[in-house]
């Protein structure tokens, strides 16, 4: 068994990642977590898009699963938005016995890239704040978010798998309609969204704000990757919503058309927070309720994604801000990257680069096979699902979003599989998955002759 001991962190967390949601799926689908409607394809599917922390979902959560089975929902979408890497890296030291100092930076490594932020105490500290949060998020929404629901058993229940799906950025509901129900409800818009944020931002950005709480005011105090990740999630929560205010002033027929303006600003803030990263939504999604060019600003927010160290997906928003600062410095004639003063090294601009491009290229390749075959869906005689719709519900599983438009329960089993893969390589992020592939190479010594290329 010595090729336990010659896998690198980012193939044991493949590995791992794989042996969960096999484990997740015979468990949702036994009788014991669902009903006879649940096989072990759908099972697979919500197991994966749970341990993703994506929510695109092809079962009723609310319907179709016990209460035992919603647990375990819960549970797996913890252990995928929190504990997923941190169970590879506990397993690897328990197979490989041996845990050196380059063994242990190999796990910092991947730790910080596939988003805990480290082991030990500091992972005792993520799961503590996490914990609390939620905590705070639960009572708040028994006691004043959901009140309509009567039974306060129920209530605390929804409370706290809701708070659970926001935080981890999961986007489950326990309702068919999601949170429809509730677009006008301040208490919730503003708990969902607020637990949304957090878990977004990353364990870095919190712990840095934590640790400096008495010097805030002074915002140089904060480390340049707190101040790019809290500027740029600002900056598109409002662009966001500002964009999706204004293409569905052009969109009469929408959904937002018969909405009051104190409810389209809950809408729009609210949909701009969780396009980004969770898959929560207030109004119904569709070709038909909403305008093409909302749906295309919102593709746009999922491929940038949440932040480093967070629970969420997409290229993250600290390589959306490198990728801006380099045309910047571009167009300034620059020879580096300045932002706010900082000169950002060269490796991290390729990477910034390099995970964009390959993104980009990975979800034209799942658009391109969801297009195979007579229709979306696998009937000959069913009508097909338009470009924007593929590439949106692409975009949504690659990003981990979970928005859907109608058209994931009604893909063929090989539509729903691409997704499936796209969840999963989303989660982990493509530059882990290829150095999985790949194996880590050592840096090279040989020098090459330069030569210039016109661009």
């Amino acid at each position: 068994m010595r090729w336990r001991h010659r896998l690198t962190v980012p193939q044991f967390t493949v590995v791992t990642g794989g042996l969960v949601i096999v484990s997740g799926t015979l468990l949702l689908a036994s009788p014991l977590c669902s009903s006879d409607d649940v096989g072990l394809w759908q099972a697979l599917f919500t197991v994966t898009s749970a341990i993703t922390v994506t929510g695109l979902s092809i079962i009723d959560v609310g319907k179709d699963l016990t209460f035992f089975g919603q647990v375990t929902l819960a549970g797996l979408i913890i252990t995928g938005g929190l504990g997923l890497m941190a169970i590879t890296t506990f397993l690897q030291g328990f197979v490989q016995g041996r845990s050196g100092l380059r063994l242990r930076l190999d796990k910092g490594r991947a730790l910080d890239e596939f988003g805990v932020g480290g082991i030990g105490p500091t992972f005792h500290q993520i799961l503590i704040t996490a914990g609390c949060v939620m905590g705070v998020g639960t009572v708040i929404l028994y006691s004043f978010g959901f009140t309509d629901i009567s039974n306060q058993g129920e209530r605390l229940w929804a409370a706290m798998f809701h708070c659970i799906s926001a935080y981890n950025n999961a986007g489950f509901g326990l309702w068919s309609d999601n949170l429809v129900g509730y677009k006008g409800n301040p208490v919730v818009n503003g708990v969902i969204g607020s637990l949304i944020v957090t878990g977004g931002i990353g364990w870095r950005v919190t712990n840095d704000l934590w640790e400096k709480r008495f010097r805030l005011q002074r915002i140089r105090s904060l480390s340049l990757h707190t101040r790019l990740v809290l500027r740029s999630t600002l900056l598109l929560i409002v662009i966001g919503a500002l964009g999706l205010l204004f293409t569905e002033q052009f969109a009469p027929d929408g959904v937002m058309s018969t909405l009051t303006l104190w409810e389209k600003l809950q809408v729009t803030i609210f949909q701009s927070i969780t396009t980004r990263t969770a898959g929560f939504n207030t109004v119904p999604l569709s070709i038909e309720t909403l305008s093409e060019a909302g749906l295309l600003l919102m593709i746009v927010l999922m491929f940038i994604g949440a932040s480093p160290g967070g629970t969420g997906g997409g290229i993250k928003t600290t390589t959306f801000a490198v990728l801006m600062g380099a045309t910047r410095s571009t167009l300034e004639g620059r020879k580096e990257v300045i932002i706010r003063r900082h000169q950002i090294p060269g490796d991290i601009v390729l990477k910034a680069v390099g995970v964009a491009l390959a993104s980009g290229l990975f979800v034209i390749l799942m658009t391109l096979l969801l297009g195979l075959g007579p229709t979306a869906g696998g009937e000959p005689t069913a009508e097909g699902y338009s470009f924007l719709e593929k590439l949106f519900t692409c975009m949504s599983a690659f990003g981990t979003v979970g928005l859907d438009v109608g058209v994931t329960a009604n893909l063929n089993r090989w539509g729903q599989l691409v997704l499936m893969v796209g969840m999963f390589v989303g989660r982990l992020g493509i530059m882990l998955l290829l150095s999985a592939l790949y194996g880590s190479n050592p840096p090279s010594r040989v020098g090459y002759p330069r030569e210039e290329v016109f661009i």
